[in-house]
């Protein structure tokens, strides 16, 4: 339905512009009563200059007053901002005007149907989870006979389908930034923004402002928020859960982004960035000290697994920060079998599968429900290494970490659980790796069409993982953008790959020699830019699958933006 409002109202500036730009971006997708910030940039300092919503003055429809800043940020432009709007529902067109130049966008800004359905909301982050990724898992896993899988992954067992467009604001091809955020505030962005849109601002955290999925529950019902990872917890997809940040990098300011919006569960790695400058190890640029605060917030405070399922336990623990590695806490592959990675320094690293139980065991003693994000981030990373068999691994971890979700779930109907990747990478099942093939080049032992023979992975233990990767004969992974390295198609035994090095010109990269000199290696050059270190994503639809009430509003192929919408129509979180 349009909303039909009417008058405009003229803002007096000095000479003229050609052209502006309105945010949000048109065809928005805004959730009824959320925040947002209105900015409109005007080249130049136009003589007049009114921004109006429906025909009416914008201040005068939002009820809140505009700013606007001359040569912004020395820039020369005339900013106008309308800070912390909200709309009720309905099509909205918004138009800029200055000396007879316009410019226009429509927004719909939506409702959700009450009753609220879901409860709970359990959103699982594959990171970079590609097609084959889920394949090769489940090959590893359950096994394969005369063509026949020997059962299905979890992630499989999931009623409703849909395929997931990754595309940001401003490229094809996106990353876990503006992906994640399009997940948790229903708007796109660009490549390595958080929360905002991408404007014409020197200061990275004053773009303009979208509310989160976490600042949005909080706000309006009462809900509980769990973020948990196995990456830095300021990395890309936990941050994308509260930051407001144009550079994802801003990590000291998005440290102070979780205190300032305080989810009930935060784990993961990265606890350098929660140190004061003081403190030997510390990577922040003040004296903050953010385990101090958050333990003075009420929060318990874990460094191990050991720690973090004794305060789990405990009936009194309703917060809980666990930062179990200075870094990336361990994939599943060196943590259970290789022991390589930083194990032999951080010893005692959770699993995802026991964060999310922990996680579940916090949050369920909170009585509004929760909203809880759960990313196995290391699929990603093993990828852009080129190591497929620690990405399987990892693979695997999400899906037992599904199955507790599952579990828990299975005790009430109350509960919606998405598993979905926030992008792709350009990585695909090829055939097998086999040993016993003439020659020793990974080009004359691949096995394609009748001669990929199956892989001879021993069984898997009961967790789901083989005990060795070093068979015989191995899935053979392929990826389409790789920088130039070398590669004799062995797993990576030693430790995570690393396909590529700095090289002698600034900004380029060169084949690790490290791996040039093993047996069988042959030199391949790559066909990415020279300045990529490693792989790269790619802009794929992914595969999204889910389960609970509201699921079945997943169906077909979909923007990522809808997966917000999913989840706030479930949790009847728009207004009417």
């Amino acid at each position: 339905m349009l909303v039909r409002l009417g008058l405009a109202v003229a803002l007096l500036w000095a000479p003229s512009a050609i052209a502006q730009t309105i945010y949000p971006l048109t065809r928005a997708e805004i959730l009824a009563g959320s925040k947002f910030d209105l900015k409109v940039e005007f080249p130049g300092t136009p003589a007049q200059a009114k921004v109006t919503i429906n025909g009416r003055d914008a201040a005068e429809v939002i009820g809140i007053p505009a700013q606007r800043v001359p040569n912004e940020d020395g820039f020369a432009q005339t900013a106008y901002w309308i800070r912390d709007a909200h709309l009720k529902a309905g099509t909205y067109v918004v138009e800029a005007t200055a000396d007879g130049k316009s410019s226009t966008v429509t927004w719909e800004v939506f409702a959700t149907p009450k009753p609220r359905v879901a409860k709970n909301v359990i959103l699982f982050i594959g990171d970079g989870l590609s097609i084959a990724h889920r394949t090769a898992a489940r090959i590893v896993s359950r096994g394969m006979v005369e063509g026949r899988y020997g059962g299905e992954l979890e992630i499989d067992r999931m009623p409703h389908m849909a395929l997931i467009s990754t595309a940001g604001s401003d490229s094809i091809v996106t990353d876990s930034a503006n992906a994640m955020s399009a997940y948790t505030t229903g708007h796109k962005t660009c490549v390595n923004a958080l929360g905002v849109y991408c404007a014409n601002n020197k200061n990275t955290l004053d773009h303009p402002k979208v509310e989160t999925i976490t600042e949005a529950v909080k706000r309006r019902l009462g809900m509980a928020v769990g973020v948990i990872t196995n990456t830095e917890i300021e990395d890309a997809t936990p941050a994308g859960m509260v930051a407001h940040t144009r550079r994802r990098a801003d990590y000291p300011e998005i440290v102070q982004m979780f205190f300032a919006t305080q989810p009930e569960v935060i784990m993961g790695g990265g606890s350098p960035w929660f140190l004061p400058k003081s403190v030997n190890g510390s990577r922040r640029p003040d004296e903050a000290d953010y385990f101090r605060k958050f333990e003075d917030a009420g929060y318990a405070v874990a460094e191990t697994d050991a720690g973090m399922k004794a305060a789990g336990a405990k009936p009194q623990t309703k917060r809980l920060l666990g930062l179990f590695n200075t870094g990336n806490v361990d994939g599943a592959l060196d943590r259970f079998f290789l022991k390589k990675g930083t194990v032999s320094r951080f010893p005692d690293q959770p699993d995802l599968v026991d964060q999310v139980k922990v996680s579940l065991e916090v949050l369920t003693r909170h009585d509004k429900g929760f909203v809880l994000m759960v990313e196995s981030g290391r699929i990603d990373k093993y990828s852009h290494s080129m190591d497929p068999e620690r990405a399987i691994y990892d693979t695997i971890m999400l899906d037992n970490a599904v199955k507790a979700a599952k579990d828990f779930a299975a005790l009430k109907n109350d509960t919606l659980i998405i598993v979905v990747a926030d992008h792709a990478h350009p990585i695909s099942v090829i055939g097998t790796y086999d040993d016993a093939r003439p020659g020793s080049t990974p080009r004359e032992k691949l096995g394609i069409y009748d001669r990929a023979l199956m892989p001879n992975y021993p069984p898997a233990d009961a967790q789901g993982y083989p005990p060795s990767v070093a068979v015989s004969r191995r899935l053979a992974l392929g990826f389409a953008a790789f920088p130039d390295h070398c590669y004799n198609a062995q797993p990576f035994l030693d430790g995570e790959n690393m396909p590529a090095v700095a090289g002698k010109e600034r900004n380029t990269y060169v084949a690790n020699e490290k791996y040039c000199t093993q047996p069988g290696a042959v030199r391949i050059e790559g066909n990415l830019p020279r300045e990529a270190a490693s792989e790269s994503h790619s802009g794929d639809d992914v595969l999204l699958t889910a389960m609970g009430p509201g699921a079945e509003m997943f169906h077909g192929r979909l923007d990522n933006t809808r997966v917000f919408r999913v989840m706030v129509t479930a949790l009847g979180l728009g207004e009417e």
